[in-house]
């Protein structure tokens, strides 16, 4: 009997100090930038990116024109179109005019 009472306060013991082991905290921490696209005025839009609408989206007009500015000073237009349905989409450009994925 003795021998069962100690073989369940064993495991028991060990059981537990399992599961405090999980409540460790960790010292890692996750930083994420995001940058964040400010409003502009459509005829701010480069004209590199402008002539690649006129081009690729000759049937949809812009309603709205978005930058962001990378801390590397990258800067990335986000555009929404409409086209001759109604239906919006947006799509993003670098200063060149080509579009991103």
């Amino acid at each position: 009997m003795k021998k069962v009472l100690f073989a369940v306060a064993l495991v028991m013991g060990l059981g537990s100090s399992a599961a405090f082991a999980n409540n460790m905290a960790s010292d890692v921490e996750i930083v994420a930038m995001v940058n964040e696209f400010k409003p502009i005025d459509i005829k701010e839009l480069p004209q590199a990116v402008q002539d690649a609408i006129k081009k690729d989206y000759a049937e949809s007009t812009i309603k709205e024109a978005a930058v962001e500015v990378a801390e590397d000073g990258v800067k990335t237009y986000k555009v929404t179109l409409v086209d001759a349905v109604g239906t919006e989409s947006v799509v993003f450009f670098n200063e060149k005019g080509e579009m991103l994925k």
